[in-house]
């Protein structure tokens, strides 16, 4: 097996398309161990593939027997469109901005197999190698931040310097023994805009979050209906939640990126919640189609709109769940309880109070 630069590495992946590119060694690190005792504490909620990959998310290892180094690599997803913290327009929805473009799952993965087919053709016979997005079971903020693309913040995105925390992230482990970089250092300081701007408590303590807190748990991963004090909170954020990430200083002059990939689809940035709820089932496997919302699909997706009808005025409210009943899935069993509970959320509002 031929020797291969770090440099060159770098430079490859620039060329590709990726903003930020380094080199983490492939071993167990100490921050690691703190998704074991995360896990233990309940704060994954009913993500249990974390429990069920623990082994390989904890030691790389596990993953690929030979590794020897981590190519961490990270792509700017930011637009040009506002923040969710800035739409003020009650009748509007925010879909989290990951997931206004194509699925960052397909680029990213294109993208580090065409690293990956050049790192072979370089290294020659006796290279191995694999590649993983978020997906697969390897701990992509832990190595980027070894590999020095950033910290990893007390909002547990990671966060970079000159980029901020927009940012995609993937690796190639292989068995070269390629020249580390310096980890990231911590710049967080004593700020705690994300702690104190988290709508529903979710960021616990610095560098910890509850998922089961977590407004992008409970509307992309819950598959039954969502706990109720979380219920309201919904409304806005029908799919994730940027909040932390908005008010972030280090987010304050993130640059935007041109790439055509993440570029807003029609209708996903702050749509208007009727014109959701209006949207044909034939519509939203258009909106779905390569995109990171299948996640959600279009049950739980509803369930969201239905929640978030509640912040409307009454007579809003009312007309967005009539609509969504019009819908095939408004008979399914876990759109049908959002609508009841909304409405007798409504009724509970709207009800004559007594006076003494």
């Amino acid at each position: 097996m031929r020797p291969l630069s770090t440099d060159a590495v770098k430079a490859k992946a620039r060329e590709l398309g990726f903003d930020l590119c380094g080199v983490a060694p492939a071993v167990r690190h100490p921050k690691l161990d703190r998704l074991a005792e995360w896990i233990e504490q309940g704060l994954a909620g009913e993500m249990t593939y974390l429990r069920d990959s623990l082994d390989e998310r904890l030691d790389p290892a596990q993953v690929l027997p030979t590794v020897r180094s981590i190519v961490s690599v990270a792509a700017v997803y930011n637009s040009a469109a506002p923040l969710s913290t800035d739409v003020t327009d009650l009748e509007r929805v925010a879909i989290a901005r990951y997931a206004w473009g194509d699925d960052y799952h397909d680029v990213m993965k294109a993208r580090l197999r065409a690293l990956l087919a050049w790192m072979a053709g370089e290294a020659g016979k006796g290279f191995e190698a694999l590649t993983s997005v978020d997906s697969g079971p390897v701990q992509e903020r832990v190595f980027a931040e070894q590999a020095g693309l950033g910290w990893i913040g007390k909002n547990t995105c990671l966060i970079n310097p000159r980029l901020g925390s927009w940012m995609f992230l993937g690796e190639i482990l292989s068995n070269l023994d390629l020249e580390r970089d310096e980890p990231g250092v911590d710049q967080c300081g004593s700020c705690t805009r994300c702690l104190d701007a988290c709508p529903t408590g979710a960021i616990t303590e610095p560098y910890v979050v509850d998922a089961t807190k977590c407004l992008s748990y409970a509307t992309i991963e819950v598959r039954g209906d969502v706990p109720e004090p979380l219920r309201p909170a919904v409304g806005p954020q029908i799919f994730g939640c940027d909040v932390c990430q908005d008010v972030c200083p280090w987010n304050r002059r993130a640059p935007v990126s041109e790439e055509r990939a993440w570029q807003p689809r029609p209708g996903l940035a702050f749509p208007r919640l009727i014109d959701l709820c209006r949207t044909s089932d034939a519509e939203w496997r258009g909106l779905l189609k390569d995109s990171a919302l299948r996640r959600a699909g279009l049950r739980r997706l509803r369930r969201a709109l239905a929640y978030a009808a509640l912040r409307l005025p009454t007579d809003l409210t009312l007309e967005a769940l009539d609509v969504l009943e019009t819908h095939e899935t408004g008979a399914d069993p876990l759109v049908a309880e959002a609508i009841g509970w909304v409405r007798g959320q409504v009724a509970a509002r709207d009800a004559p109070r007594g006076g003494g």
